[in-house]
């Protein structure tokens, strides 16, 4: 066994990436099926909103705690563990009836992900030399790149050829498989016993959950002061949760000098700015492209098709960049080009404007995100000693998905007074489950409506301009001292 894990870290990886690709591809593909949920279950919009909601809180609260009890029992029993709460929870999301069953179930699909999920960025840390580490972490990147934008396209062939039911009943077999490649390939890596965090653990699991659900319920809500004095008192919890883990005489549950390196800190605050812009870019996009252009929901997902591609092949490059270039110039010139792509897809989002143009900024965007995801991975990482493997990657794992509920939240919000100042709201009648109207732009206020996707697009573009600055605070390239990640792989049995 020690050999097989010493030879074979590319395989292990692999191995990892199975499960983590198959909670991406559910997360983007559930999207595409909630008309086909709401219809089916006799709901209404709000709570089939919960479907995508509740995945996301689930996933978000935990994601602390599971990066240092990955430390703590092995990052290989807790990646096993998630994966096996992910698979039997995609079972039960498959079974369900009622909306409400399927939210309950969709809180612990999220919470089997969160498990999961740091594990894959702690074993690269634990498993590969840090001159190494931009390409494996590519490879992560990829994986995350083509399940976010083909996702969608997964999904819509699952609802239109079988029922939306197979999106969850097609991660069992997934999750079968990954979990016995998982038991053959990812090796035992050895455990660092820490004392149990309890005041820590209920601090940021509380203090994550006032916030994400009240950004999350901010727009449904209409701003109500509830929804302001829960978003407070998440705040305050937070930090409250701070001074314990400064206070704590004992192991906190994130060892405060993982930010004492600079490169670290500034990076996980660039992955939360990445997934902010890349969520709010996606979003006006693809209702652009179907309420404004004509498109059917099926060619919409194809225009992300050509960033799939563009991220997979890009991604040995990005991972040989990652290793050997100045993260200063790779990540702040991507985040400009991101910031410039998004800028001139703005202006190009017009009704009469032929497709290609529009692939044009979006690939070139692509791109700059390409050159993001494993380069701010790698460049948190590089320097982090082993015994802070799972504490860094659970913080930049929820650094990430915090980005990611601000980006919806925001340019949910966003779109809709955008809209409403470019159209008056016109009601056609009722919606798909029957218990209220519906709102659509009709034909004679298309451009209007594209002028307002058009206009919501500089959203995420002065978003990736802080990137910029992220970018610029960083630390050049260091060569930084061994760790014992490859003997310590060679001495797993």
């Amino acid at each position: 066994m020690a050999e097989t894990a010493t030879m074979r870290p590319w395989a292990a990886l692999c191995a990892m990436l199975v499960g983590y690709f198959m909670t991406l591809i559910d997360w983007t593909a559930v999207s595409v099926a909630n008309p086909s949920i709401m219809t089916a279950l006799h709901t209404d919009y709000d709570s089939v909103v919960w479907v995508t909601s509740a995945y996301l809180l689930g996933f978000a609260v935990p994601l602390l705690v599971a990066g240092r009890l990955g430390d703590q029992f092995g990052p290989k029993t807790v990646y096993l563990v998630g994966l096996a709460v992910f698979t039997a929870a995609s079972l039960w999301c498959g079974l369900s009836g009622s909306i409400q069953m399927l939210v309950a179930a969709r809180v612990v699909q999220g919470i089997g992900a969160a498990f999961l999920t740091p594990q894959v960025l702690s074993m690269i840390t634990r498993m590969f030399p840090a001159e190494r580490r931009g390409v494996a972490t590519s490879l992560r990147g990829s994986a995350v790149g083509i399940a976010t934008l083909s996702g969608p396209l997964v999904g819509g062939v699952l609802v239109d050829e079988l029922d939306w039911h197979w999106i969850f009943f097609v991660n069992v077999p997934v999750g079968i498989v990954a979990s016995v490649i998982g038991v053959w390939l990812i090796p035992v890596l050895p455990k660092r016993r820490h004392r149990f965090d309890v005041i820590g653990v209920l601090l940021s699991a509380v203090g994550l959950f006032l916030i994400v659900f009240a950004l999350q319920e901010a727009r449904s809500q209409h701003g109500a002061p509830w929804i302001w004095a829960m978003f407070g008192a998440g705040l305050v919890t937070m930090a409250a949760f701070v001074y314990w883990q400064a206070a704590n005489k004992g192991e906190p549950l994130i060892p405060l000098r993982v930010f004492s390196d600079r490169n670290f800190s500034v990076s996980s605050l660039g992955v939360g700015v990445l997934a902010f812009a890349w969520t709010a870019m996606v979003l006006p996009f693809m209702f652009f492209a179907q309420l404004g252009c004509g498109l059917s929901a099926t060619h919409a997902a194809f225009l992300t098709a050509p960033l799939a591609v563009l991220t997979a092949v890009l991604a040995p490059v990005v991972g040989w960049v990652a290793d050997r270039s100045d993260p200063r110039r790779v990540i702040g010139g991507a985040f400009a080009v991101l910031a410039i792509s998004l800028g001139w897809l703005s202006l190009e989002m017009t009704p009469a404007t032929p497709v290609w143009r529009l692939l044009t900024p979006f690939l070139t965007a692509g791109v700059g995100v390409a050159f993001l995801g494993a380069p701010l991975a790698v460049t948190a990482i590089r320097n982090l000693p082993p015994e802070l493997a799972g504490a860094g990657s659970g913080v930049f794992t929820a650094t990430r998905q915090v980005g990611t509920v601000l980006g919806t939240a925001s340019m949910a919000g966003f779109m809709h007074w955008l809209v409403s100042r470019q159209q008056p709201p016109i009601i056609t009648g009722v919606n798909a489950s029957g218990r209220g109207p519906e709102v659509v732009p009709l034909p004679e206020y298309r451009n209007e409506f594209a002028a307002a996707m058009s206009q919501s697009m500089l959203l995420p573009a002065v978003v990736a301009l802080l990137g910029v600055a992220c970018g610029l605070m960083l630390v050049g390239l260091q060569r930084p001292q061994k760790h014992s990640a490859a003997p310590e792989a060679e001495s797993v049995g």
